[in-house]
């Protein structure tokens, strides 16, 4: 008989982290109907009322119709939204049903906590944006410019979106301020973005104000990706997208390091 002992691990638990992660990307898959097929429906939603609403009438935008500029757009912002739906609805829901001390007694650093809620909203992101692709590719006919540069703006989108997600579900200590926090903050940016438009087109001010929302880099990037057009360089892009993932990452490992609004 196999006596118990004590399990030792090195710099990283390789086996908590896999855990967490499994766990986390298990937690979006049961409900994938939710979590993968509705965001699909709800981008199509978008091409479709476009179409209806504006029609032939709408002129080209940076020398490509109107439908395939927006596309890239659409299913930017459907991935970010769900990545920052992933990280804060889990915590925000271990806490406000008391089972949060399951995720914090194990023994896992603020690190790879971070790292393990990080992976799973990627996870969903990345499916999410992979469900749209091929959507967009049966209706519109867009096939990827820079398939690689695609994908790193996705997954960075995913990465950036849901660590603010994760400081959100840590701040939150009730699902009324979880939607404050999605209604005022998150769907503005998404939205005031260059998602429907090109940012040359704006006044001045609203053209600065754009470019220093992360977001729209993200979309910029991913449009470059996908149809070849951008705004702005998207190695610029690159550069603002990965140092804002860096500092919110950075906050919601802090919050987590020092138990902020979660340990009594």
């Amino acid at each position: 008989m196999v006596q118990p002992g004590i399990r030792r691990f090195g710099h990283v638990n390789w086996m908590g982290l896999y855990t967490l992660t499994e766990r986390e990307i298990r937690r979006f898959l049961v409900v994938w109907s939710q979590t993968i097929l509705a965001p699909l429906a709800t981008a199509a939603l978008f091409l479709l009322i476009f179409n209806i609403a504006v029609g032939p009438r709408r002129g080209d935008v940076m020398g490509v119709d109107f439908l395939t500029f927006i596309a890239p757009g659409i299913l930017m912002m459907t991935v970010i939204q769900n990545a920052f739906a992933n990280t804060s609805s889990s915590i925000l829901v271990a806490k406000v049903q008391g089972n949060i001390v399951d995720t914090l007694m194990p023994p896992l650093s603020a690190s790879e906590l971070v790292l393990g809620y990080l992976i799973g909203g990627v996870a969903r992101g990345l499916m999410v944006a992979v469900a749209i692709a091929i959507g967009i590719w049966i209706a519109l006919g867009i096939t990827p410019q820079h398939p690689l540069t695609a994908l790193v703006f996705v997954i960075l989108g995913s990465s950036f979106m849901g660590a603010l997600g994760i400081a959100a579900g840590v701040f939150a200590e009730k699902f009324d301020q979880m939607a404050a926090i999605t209604n005022f903050i998150v769907t503005p940016l998404a939205f005031l973005s260059g998602t429907f438009y090109s940012v040359e087109a704006l006044p001045p001010v609203l053209n600065m104000l754009t470019k220093v929302n992360p977001i729209f880099y993200l979309i910029d990037g991913l449009r470059f990706g996908l149809i070849g057009v951008s705004d702005a360089p998207p190695l610029l892009g690159l550069a603002v997208c990965i140092g804002a993932t860096f500092l919110v990452s950075l906050l919601g490992w802090a919050m987590l390091r020092t138990g902020y609004r979660l340990k009594a």
